[in-house]
């Protein structure tokens, strides 16, 4: 059974960073892509960031491209998302996702992902 566990989210300053971590067990870590997304409250999940399989190739959304970096560590099973120069619209929880189907490049679709995380909440204030 697939389990991810997302931690490292709290509550910081604009202009602060964080680093959140994706830990995932029960498949080998290393054949699949992963992406993640956040949800802040009344408005729907939205794309993040992505990685494909190898971690040789990642994508991000217009709103955190330049602050946020996605990676993979396939010896720690464990997918990051550095977060920096964080603003107040960044605020919300956040999820980490990983497909069913090996290979393949990023995909910022949530409905490519079929592995979520219960979710780290990120806020930051003023």
């Amino acid at each position: 059974q697939v389990q991810l566990v997302e931690s490292g989210g709290g509550l910081v300053q604009a202009g602060d960073s964080l680093r959140l971590s994706c830990a995932a067990s029960g498949r080998p870590f290393s054949n699949y892509p992963m992406g993640w997304f956040r949800q802040a409250p009344d408005k729907e999940r939205e794309f993040v960031a992505a990685v494909n399989w190898s971690g040789s190739s990642t994508n991000y959304a217009d709103s955190v491209k330049g602050r946020f970096t996605t990676s993979k560590s396939n010896a720690k099973n464990t997918l990051y998302l550095q977060m920096n120069s964080l603003k107040p619209e960044d605020t919300a929880t956040y999820y980490c996702a990983m497909r069913r189907l090996p290979g393949g490049s990023t995909y910022s679709n949530p409905r490519s992902y079929d592995y979520w995380g219960q979710g780290t909440q990120v806020t930051v204030s003023s």
